[in-house]
């Protein structure tokens, strides 16, 4: 297993400011980082990709859709420069050295028709995705795509219609990820939710119902951490937290109030609680 950490609790765009941050969560045992990628740019996330190296942390990343450039739109230009942003997306993913691209760039967040996913928007999707997956394979990124809850997104919103999604897209480097926040909401039953989607399960978020501390709120942890050990889960554990750290991330995240002591001791008590739940059934 590997244990790691978003960098959206600290900052929508890494820069020289998140060293100190860097340091601290190698030193606390953490095996990499979440880069969010919102503005790819190879040349950038290349010299960070040194940089993490030098630090011995790996890296994934994590990116966003959004109306101007929505991968389901009925628009075809605008479904276009949704698959060439993805595509630059994993362009600067492989300059990085990240082995995996989460999120949910399937379609464009917080925007809503009135009505759940027609079949040509998940024909489109389908179809932009696949084009999507075929650039990340050359570039040996594997895609890890997201279901949001339904207040987020339209398109993919339990773990199940995501896993159905990716194997119609039916290309290797095309994986889904799982989420406990998400699933919170949205799934009846997490074991049945972590089984639909087992065969293309390539990353795992632990956050919690509140978006604060992982183990500190209501998320049903031992029914989570069973499920992923029944069907032999070997990936990241990835922390997703949110806090008040920057004006614009606590908007997106709709975050109105702290919810923790600081963002180390969050990161400190979340590595903690992901080892001990991994050491009680992996060994």
């Amino acid at each position: 297993m590997k244990f790691g950490m978003n960098l959206l609790l600290w900052t929508g765009d890494i820069d020289e400011s998140l060293l100190p941050v860097l340091e601290s969560l190698k030193a606390m045992g953490y095996d990499g980082v979440e880069l969010p990628m919102f503005a790819p740019d190879d040349a950038k996330f290349a010299a960070w990709g040194k940089r993490l190296d030098d630090l011995e942390l790996q890296r994934t990343a994590v990116c966003i859709r959004g109306v101007e450039d929505n991968p389901i739109s009925a628009d075809a230009a605008v479904r276009a420069k949704g698959v060439e942003n993805n595509k630059r997306t994993i362009d600067s993913c492989h300059a990085a050295g990240c082995q995996l691209l989460v999120g949910p760039y399937h379609s464009a967040i917080g925007h809503f028709s009135g009505a759940g996913p027609t079949a040509d928007e998940w024909k489109w999707g389908v179809e932009s995705m696949r084009q999507v997956a075929e650039h990340a394979g050359q570039a040996n990124v594997v895609l890890g795509v997201e279901c949001l809850n339904r207040f987020e997104t339209y398109l993919l919103n339990c773990h199940a219609d995501s896993a159905r999604f990716a194997r119609e897209v039916n290309h290797p480097n095309c994986r889904v990820m799982y989420d406990t926040f998400h699933a919170n909401i949205e799934e009846k039953c997490v074991t049945r939710a972590i089984e639909a989607c087992s065969d293309v399960l390539a990353h795992v978020h632990i956050s919690e119902n509140d978006r604060s501390t992982p183990g500190s709120g209501d998320i049903k942890w031992n029914e989570t951490f069973d499920a992923l050990y029944k069907v032999k889960y070997e990936g990241w554990m990835m922390v997703e937290a949110f806090g008040l750290a920057l004006p614009e991330i606590a908007a997106a995240t709709k975050i109105w109030r702290r919810m923790f002591d600081s963002e180390e001791q969050l990161a400190r008590d979340a590595l903690a609680f992901m080892k001990k739940n991994v050491a009680e059934r992996w060994g």
